[in-house]
């Protein structure tokens, strides 16, 4: 299994409609930068992520799980854009911001830390591991 970060901006959409979807989950779609989208087609299902609110808010809400493929996406006019599809696990009892990410030398390496534009990001074994531990949630269940 390998590990995600999924960024949105939550007024567009948010956690709460990420877990409103429940079971049926959400195509993660409207990427379209390749280094992302290449990162959604690296995925496999059973994959986690975690679920992070940019611009507004600018933390890491939950985890997700990758329960669909890489497909195409289909708000693309044009079919090099995949998308993948992801559904809420848990939430974070205390969400980790940003500053909180950055403030944690564990985390100077991650992607999140050193390139925040990238939308779909990958995130190593040990960077999972601090986030949940700082969001209150055990890496092993999340």
């Amino acid at each position: 299994m390998r590990y995600w970060l999924f960024k949105s901006e939550p007024d567009a959409w948010s956690w709460d409609d990420q877990l409103a979807r429940g079971a049926a989950g959400e195509p993660w779609t409207g990427v379209r930068n390749y280094q992302a989208r290449n990162n959604m087609r690296a995925m496999a299902v059973g994959d986690r992520g975690l679920f992070y609110h940019s611009n507004l808010g600018k933390a890491v809400m939950g985890t997700v799980e990758v329960i669909a493929p890489a497909a195409p996406d289909p708000t693309a006019d044009d079919p090099k854009w995949d998308c993948v599809t992801i559904r809420a696990r848990l939430p974070l009892p205390r969400p980790v911001t940003l500053e909180a990410a950055k403030a944690d030398p564990r985390l100077a390496a991650m992607v999140l830390v050193t390139n925040t534009r990238l939308s779909v990001q990958p995130v190593a074994d040990a960077e999972w591991q601090v986030i949940c531990e700082l969001g209150g949630l055990d890496p092993d269940t999340a």
